[in-house]
């Protein structure tokens, strides 16, 4: 495969965004806060993937750290939902924290995949 990410990276930003959708399925739909932020996790989270999909057909380190800037910042937005569904909503932290942990590690990932390409310009 000709791609600028190892594909067991790929699949794991995969595996985030089901786990996002797997999240949204288990939410209680009765409350109306809970609904919108459910679905605004359900947006970012797999929207890390799509980034990250992109990035990996990048032409150039330009795109490919603008890319990955894009996946950055929903990993982060993901964070926050989450964090309010746990904090505001409580919703139980054995559904939320995972995934909260795999949006910290990710983050990490592409700050230093975006330092480490842009340190090579």
């Amino acid at each position: 495969m000709n791609s600028r990410l190892p594909e067991e990276f790929r699949d794991r930003t995969k595996q985030y965004a089901a786990g996002a959708i797997r999240l949204f399925v288990k939410l209680p739909q009765g409350r109306e806060e809970i609904r919108v932020l459910g679905k605004q996790l359900l947006r970012s989270g797999t929207s890390v993937a799509a980034h990250v999909r992109e990035a990996s057909r990048a032409r150039s380190d330009d795109e490919f750290v603008s890319k990955l800037g894009g996946a950055l910042q929903e990993a982060d937005e993901s964070a926050l939902w989450l964090e309010l569904l746990r904090e505001e909503c409580a919703v139980d932290p054995n559904l939320t924290k995972p995934l909260e942990t795999e949006s910290c590690e990710l983050m990490a990932i592409f700050i230093t995949m975006i330092n480490r390409t842009k340190g090579r310009s």
